[in-house]
């Protein structure tokens, strides 16, 4: 971390193209409020004195269909923010809802950028459930505080699909909802801090979640970007845009009623042009003004957005409403803010008939500029209209009450001018970013004080849940650690009580940039048990059941694309079966065995040797490891698991050089992590199965036992002091070829 007392805010947005100028507001379902909000967040964060450093991370997209400024890695937004674009599976831009399964290699990404970076933000904060899943594990492995907004939530969206009739699989089949649920509770449940935009969020729509907890939630209602959306100056001019319009219209000069949206069902423009198209005295007060996206042919955009666009012109055509209403194909964001001034010129009035509105970000930009609004009473509208009172609420399906409400703004003149005023004095008070900021900076001050323990990490109902003074630290040191240190446990680290305190106070005493990990046979409940028995610090990096599963503390977060790595061609039930057919071989107890990792004890007297072992189980096609300790353990594990091979990958992943890894074991279940590049020690207590590692030239033999091994050890290779840095610097450099196969690992093509 750095020595400034600034924060370091890293923002969280996985899917939509987020760009630094002329945003694509509208283009898809994914570009909408939700990039405009991240991308004024981290400017306004930016220009706050209390900030050192935001960097806006999200997908990078490297398509010929849209803009190559979304396949630049780095995009500078001002001299303390930044975008930051990490891959996340294929380089084609994706709908959000198919992004799932690449999720754990954006958390990867993220994980490989802050080692770059050599650099721990003081905060993670995601934005939609999406970047919740994956802020839930980066935040878990690192220690660091997840602060969440949600935008828009998946139960929500699952009530008024299915209360508009929707089938349960259509909804599942399209927007992948449950996963989408699953990782929203997830976040509730991690989260130091939950950001919502209005007290209806709050209390009505995370209400309904399992997680629901309010005293961690907090309202901070989005701010508006003052020096854009701001009313009509006297030199005003009227804008380009404003011909495009004037094509469209036989009277041009009326006032406008004007919607601007995505062309989403939700939005329910249709029912707004039901509204003017059945009402003479409206057409005849006022030009109806569309703005819905951005579209060169209808025919090729989705199908909800097709639909919806389908829907207006069928209407348009029913009502005749040529001449009378507006909908361009184009407009940029830099248009938008001329647009409401253009409203707000000829005393028109800004109408969102939504049926759903989580806040409603186009109502305070058109307050901004002096527009009164008529808005959906449901949601953010209603807390934008207490606030300033502008407007007037509308049931979004009622038809005579949208026409009453048009018909009041557009009639009443001293209203109009009333709502206009109150408008633009109370927006700045109550949505400016600069409120927004003081507020948020405010909360994120008090998140150490607010540690979370993550529903994803076993220790909340494993066996040091209620631990009050075991040594758990804040933070996991693997992403800044210049050398790592693993062990077993069972007759290496434990065995001399004298030798594990001498241990664990040269940890705390020499090692301060030395990461400490654990590669044990057990499971991860008996691992944290032992460990917290003997006041062992809690380590950076568990890798239990010997090597099928890896943790990251202090959260004790899985390793979920370990997991889907070593799952290749892991048949579990066909093993146990074909293991049934050799004399002398029996199942060790359940609480042993592990999704990837089958355990048996052998009696050498009555069963065949390991090697014929291995044998029958390949000539069966079962592709397995197996792994033989103490002429009498044996642990079966998918082919490409082990502790040896875990280690590697985590030092692929976390960008550290295997060479800079200790490693100290004792017995035929430590072979795979002592041989090779590591520096390994065999304690003195060693197994005679692991006498042939004696004469490879990076494995040391220890003459004492136990930890007095291991540190003796550390004198060996001068472990805390001059440990070469030639494979390694502290600068955010990493080797191109380790780069390139932890890549290969994340995608699931290479094996060790």
């Amino acid at each position: 971390m750095s020595n400034s007392s600034g924060l370091y805010i890293l923002l969280v947005s996985v899917h939509g193209l987020i760009r630094s100028h002329n945003l694509e507001l509208g283009r898809d379902a994914d570009t909408g409020g939700q990039t405009k909000y991240v991308l004024e967040l981290a400017q306004a964060l930016a220009e706050n004195p209390q900030v050192e450093r935001v960097d806006l991370v999200t997908r990078l997209v490297n398509d010929p269909k849209v803009s190559p400024d979304y396949a630049k890695p780095v995009e500078v937004i001002s001299d303390k923010a930044q975008i930051i674009r990490l891959n996340c599976g294929p380089r084609r831009y994706l709908r959000k809802e198919v992004l799932w399964p690449h999720l754990d290699n954006f958390a990867d990404e993220l994980l490989r950028h802050l080692r770059q970076i050599g650099k721990l933000p003081h905060v993670i904060h995601t934005h939609y459930a999406d970047a919740g899943y994956v802020g839930c594990r980066v935040s878990g492995w690192l220690g660091i505080p997840l602060v969440h907004t949600g935008h828009s939530l998946g139960r929500v969206k699952q009530q008024r699909l299915l209360e508009q009739g929707t089938k349960p699989e259509v909804i599942e089949n399209y927007f992948h909802i449950n996963a989408r649920i699953e990782a929203e509770e997830t976040t509730l449940a991690s989260a130091a801090l939950i950001i919502a935009s209005t007290n209806q969020e709050v209390t009505q729509q995370y209400g309904i979640y399992d997680h629901y907890q309010p005293q961690r939630m907090v309202v901070i209602a989005p701010g508006v970007a003052l020096e854009r959306f701001y009313p009509v100056p006297q030199n005003w001019q009227e804008p380009p845009i404003y011909k495009d319009l004037q094509r469209f219209l036989k009277d041009p000069q009326k006032p406008m009623i004007m919607a601007i949206s995505r062309p989403a069902m939700r939005k329910n423009v249709g029912t707004l042009v039901k509204a003017y198209g059945e009402d003479p005295q409206l057409r005849h007060l006022a030009n109806l003004v569309l703005v819905l996206g951005n579209r060169d042919d209808i025919t090729t955009m989705e199908s909800g957005s097709r639909q919806v666009l389908t829907e207006i012109f069928q209407l348009i055509d029913r009502y005749d409403l040529y001449g009378y209403i507006a909908y361009p194909k184009h407009h940029t964001a830099d248009e938008v803010p001329e647009l409401y001034r253009l409203l707000a010129k000829t005393q028109g009035v800004f109408i969102n008939p939504a049926l759903t509105e989580p806040f409603g970000l186009t109502l305070i930009e058109a307050t901004a500029c002096g527009v009164p609004i008529i808005a959906t009473s449901d949601g953010g509208p209603r807390d934008i209209l207490a606030a300033c009172d502008n407007g007037l609420l509308i049931d979004p399906l009622d038809i005579k009450q949208i026409q009453d409400a048009l018909r009041t703004a557009l009639t009443d003149t001293e209203q109009w001018q009333r709502w206009s005023s109150n408008g633009l004095s109370r927006v700045r008070e109550n949505f400016s970013w600069d409120t927004h900021v003081e507020r948020y900076l405010e909360y994120v001050r008090q998140l150490p004080q607010r540690r979370v323990q993550s529903m994803l990490s076993p220790l909340r109902q494993g066996p040091a849940s209620n631990l009050t003074d075991w040594n758990i630290p804040d933070k996991n040191r693997l992403p800044t650690a210049d050398r790592f240190f693993v062990c077993e446990i069972d007759n290496t680290l434990l065995g001399d009580s004298d030798a594990l305190q001498k241990l664990i106070e040269r940890l705390h005493n020499e090692g301060h940039t030395t990461g400490v990990g654990i590669a044990t046979g057990r499971n991860l409940d008996s691992s944290l048990e032992m460990l917290e028995e003997y006041r062992f610090p809690m380590p950076d990096l568990l890798i239990v059941s010997t090597g099928s599963e890896i943790y990251y503390g202090p959260q004790v977060i899985p390793d979920m694309n370990w997991q889907r790595h070593i799952s290749y061609r892991w048949q579990p039930d066909a093993v146990r079966q074909v293991m049934e057919e050799l004399p002398g071989v029996t199942l060790q107890p359940p609480e042993t065995q592990g999704k990837f990792k089958i355990s048996y004890f052998i009696d050498e007297e009555k069963s065949v040797g390991f090697r014929e072992i291995m044998r029958h189980l390949r000539r069966h096609r079962l592709h397995v490891k197996g792994i033989y300790s103490h002429n009498m353990y044996l642990d079966l594990l998918p082919i490409r698991a082990s502790k040896g091979d875990a280690i590697r990958y985590c030092a692929l992943k976390w960008g550290l050089p295997i060479k800079r890894f200790l490693v100290a074991g004792a017995s035929g279940n430590d072979e795979s992590m002592l041989a090779g590049n590591t520096l390994a020690v065999v304690v003195g207590n060693y197994s005679q199965e692991i006498e042939k590692l004696r004469n490879y030239p990076q494995v040391y033999f220890a003459q004492g036992q136990y930890a007095w091994g291991i540190l003796e050890a550390f004198d060996h290779y001068d472990f805390f002091g001059t440990l070469s840095q030639t494979d390694f610097e502290m600068n955010g450099h990493v080797d191109p070829e380790m780069q390139k196969r932890s890549e290969a690992i994340t995608e699931g093509v290479l094996s060790f």
